[in-house]
């Protein structure tokens, strides 16, 4: 009999423990069933919320170079090219120079002189006297201009020459010619005649 009692006992409390095991299995079906399992394991357990937060890694940036630094050049301000006169004064003198009443004779007048160039005379020379055949007949006409110097008698100091050439030897050897055949008056200075020389003109032309 304690044999069987114990057995009993043990089964008894088996089908207890069996029992509740069910119990708890169909509590736990339903709850998953109607979401109370769900419920009560939020009011338990309250969800975990992560918040990924990302951290910015600051650089150190490096200093700023400092500022150039710039050297002025010397700035030479040249002298100002300006020359200013200043004008002296003169001091006035109240002095009184010496007054003479003698009287002061005035200087001489200057001594001009009088001059006049030499001339051809009376019965000088006709040019058609002297004209060159050869250039009569080739029909060549001109003017030549001669330099005659005049000694005071009147003649010619020295053989004349020609100036300015007509352009034709025949006619400036007539033109010497007549200058040595003519006769001169002779230039004065001082109303005195004196050796001068001038220029003279003497003309060729064909008459028709």
């Amino acid at each position: 009999m304690p044999a069987y009692a114990q057995d009993a006992t043990f089964l008894s409390r088996r089908a207890i423990v069996l029992v509740v095991i069910i119990v708890l299995h169909v509590l736990l079906a339903y709850g998953l069933a109607t979401g109370l399992a769900r419920k009560a394991i939020e009011l338990i357990a309250p969800p975990i919320q992560s918040d990924i937060i990302e951290e910015v890694q600051q650089h150190d940036l490096p200093p700023p170079p400092p500022p150039p630094e710039f050297e002025r050049p010397p700035v030479e301000v040249p002298p100002p090219d300006i020359n200013i006169d200043v004008p002296v004064e003169v001091a006035q003198s109240t002095a009184i120079t010496d007054v003479t009443d003698k009287h002061v004779a005035a200087p001489p007048p200057a001594h001009v002189s009088s001059k006049t160039n030499p001339s051809t005379g009376k019965n000088f020379p006709n040019s058609a006297d002297y004209y060159p055949a050869a250039s009569m007949r080739l029909g060549e006409e001109g003017s030549a201009v001669v330099h005659a110097c005049v000694a005071p008698g009147g003649k010619l100091s020295e053989d004349p020459t020609i100036a300015k050439t007509s352009g034709s030897n025949r006619l400036d050897e007539g033109a010497i010619k007549l200058a040595k055949a003519g006769r001169y008056i002779a230039g004065t200075e001082d109303g005195k005649p004196v050796t001068a020389c001038f220029n003279m003109s003497i003309k060729f032309q064909l008459k028709n």
